[in-house]
């Protein structure tokens, strides 16, 4: 994090001290995070050889967003927030030990790997929103759009980095030091909380004025009405099932498709890792908004050729060199989209947004994985998924024709405006 602190709009964002610390806990925590997506896709893969139930681990783990997202978005905007993360990021570290100490003694079969990860699901749901709603009070408002960034830079190259630490640790030690890892990084993270300094007014969205349902249904209400914030999670939303499946359940496309073991898929993850830290940084020293919208539709049609390279070829450093444009147009779109996520949205809402987000970015990706395990389970893992990457073109095809009125309602200035009207009806 210090060695990033030069430049530009990172610069800015990492010259304060709450900002670097919630950064760096964030890269931590997030990447012990993805580090165990992989480990645990691995070890139902090992458990069952079935494509159905890797995908069913990862549907566990992120399906419980669907329902806990816009309740804990709601929860983020009426309580402690900080006293909301540590109790989340703690219940995540429980559940990733458990799983580790019961894989260890050789007590843990798939269907109580699934149960845990539904609770681990969970916590998340609440940890994603009451922890990035955080933000505005860590940095002076100029520089909330460079703290965006940042904090979108950690998410989504973490989301590629972790698996690419991931392939190496589980092919030379296996399963269990992976899973422990994720815990040992959520703890890290839980403690240096306490080491925000963050005013007393800024830990609370505001003071309950409704109850929690009213709460819950008006943030989805805000979100289908906003001219701007609608059309741009809509889109991420349909383009999260069709492209993010495939980087959810990797161990059978390792195997199937390129008779590739631990090893492979710690190449093919090393691979995703690079990409997404190159166009990350490339996105979040932008340090502005315009022309976020086009980047987000852009690199959507970005992944869905390079992904239907890596599934069309047979040749293994063709699928790396395929799996290098996933990674970098996944953390381009994920960049773009938060931080126009973050700058539109009313403040009153911004916890209820960003639990839509992180609905998104984790309740989508396992339908599309358990999609995909299923098809591929029936017809093989590559039609299925050449035809996905069909729909998600389609879906470009709709953005552009969407995107200069998404645009000046999410970077004009005018989306926020508005959003602050929608908000108070």
């Amino acid at each position: 994090m210090p060695a990033l602190g030069g430049t530009g709009a990172l610069g800015r964002a990492l010259s304060h001290r709450n900002a670097r610390v919630f950064f760096g806990a964030s890269a931590i925590a997030w990447t012990g995070l993805w580090i165990h997506r992989i480990a645990v896709a691995w070890l139902a893969w090992e458990l069952t050889r079935s494509a159905f139930w890797v995908g069913m681990v990862a549907f566990c783990d992120l399906a419980p967003a669907v329902l806990f997202s816009p309740i804990a978005g709601a929860v983020a905007d009426r309580v402690d927030r900080v006293r909301l993360t540590m109790l989340s990021q703690g219940a995540i570290a429980v559940q990733a030990g458990v799983v580790a100490l019961l894989l260890a003694f050789g007590q843990l079969g798939i269907g109580l790997l699934l149960v845990l990860e539904v609770v681990g699901g969970i916590a998340a749901s609440f940890s994603q929103p009451a922890r990035q709603s955080l933000m505005p009070a860590l940095v002076p408002r100029s520089d909330l759009p460079a703290a965006v960034a940042c904090n979108s830079l950690c998410f989504n190259v973490a989301r590629f980095v972790g698996p690419a630490i991931a392939g190496p640790l589980i092919a030379g030690y296996g399963v269990v030091p992976a899973i422990a890892l994720n815990c040992l990084a959520y703890v890290t993270a839980t403690a240096t909380m306490p080491l925000l300094r963050v005013d007393a007014a800024q830990r609370r969205g505001h003071a309950p004025g409704a109850s929690l349902l009213a709460e819950t249904l008006a943030g989805l209400r805000y979100a289908a009405r906003h001219p701007g914030l609608g059309p741009i999670l809509a889109f991420a939303a349909v383009a999260s099932v069709l492209l993010r499946g495939v980087q959810e359940i990797l161990p059978p496309y390792v195997e199937r498709l390129f008779a590739q073991g631990p090893d492979g898929l710690a190449l093919l993850t090393a691979s995703i890792g690079v990409g997404a830290l190159a166009s990350g940084l490339w996105v979040a020293s932008r340090g502005r908004i315009t022309g976020a919208t086009g980047l987000a539709v852009g690199a959507v049609g970005a992944q869905a050729l390079s992904t239907a390279g890596f599934v069309a070829t047979d040749i293994f450093p063709v699928a790396m060199a395929c799996g290098a444009l996933m990674g970098a147009a996944g953390s381009v779109h994920g960049i773009s989209v938060q931080t126009l996520v973050q700058s539109a949205s009313d403040p009153a809402m911004r916890g209820r947004m960003l639990s839509l987000w992180g609905m998104i970015v984790r309740a989508c990706p396992a339908c599309g994985a358990l999609a995909l395990g299923t098809a591929g389970e029936l017809f093989g893992l590559r039609w299925p998924t050449l035809a996905a990457m069909a729909l998600a073109l389609a879906l470009v095809a709709w953005g552009v024709s969407r995107l200069p009125r998404m645009a000046a309602e999410l970077e004009g200035g005018g989306g926020a405006q508005g959003g602050s009207d929608l908000a108070r009806r």
